[in-house]
């Protein structure tokens, strides 16, 4: 039983070594590397159902010790499988945001024909491109007074409270 004890010890030593490099591995290899993981943690738990057998063939005097000490491999085991979950639902996590930005900067947005109808509703109405362009244009130096009153607005309320209060 000790050198089962033992070897499963160090085992899941290996195992918390394992999760080190599971931080820093590459996108391509941390399949391999949680994979391996998931296979030593299954030799792990193999492991531990022959160390209770064992424990209860132990003398009463000792079975205690062992049954304690079986159950504190099992406790640090499942942590280790809590985090290689984690670490999977956090990476599938990335994976799926890099996915939707991936998918949202390759996406072409659109007026939605929006403009196209307006001209089109403007040439109905019998507007030349010429009074259109003059309306455009305006639109566009519209927008520069906007920028500006708002600039000069928040001018004037820092002068109002830096000087009135």
């Amino acid at each position: 039983m000790e050198a089962l004890y033992h070897q499963t010890n160090k085992q899941v030593h290996e195992v918390q070594s394992y999760m080190g490099r599971l931080e820093t591995s590459d996108k391509q290899s941390v399949h391999l590397v949680e994979n391996e993981i998931q296979a030593r943690i299954d030799r792990i738990f193999s492991n531990l159902e022959r160390l209770e057998i064992f424990c209860n063939k132990e003398p009463p005097s000792k079975r205690q010790n062992a049954k304690l000490r079986v159950d504190q491999l099992k406790y640090d085991i499942q942590h280790l499988q809590t985090a290689l979950r984690n670490f999977q639902h956090r990476r599938y996590a990335r994976e799926q945001q890099e996915r939707q930005r991936e998918e949202l900067l390759a996406r072409t947005f659109t007026t939605n024909g929006t403009q196209k109808k307006i001209l089109d509703v403007a040439n109905m109405l019998g507007l030349s491109n010429t009074v259109m362009r003059l309306i455009e244009k305006r639109a566009f130096q519209d927008k520069y007074f906007m920028i500006g009153g708002m600039i000069l607005t928040c001018v004037v309320m820092f002068l109002v409270v830096h000087y009135l209060t």
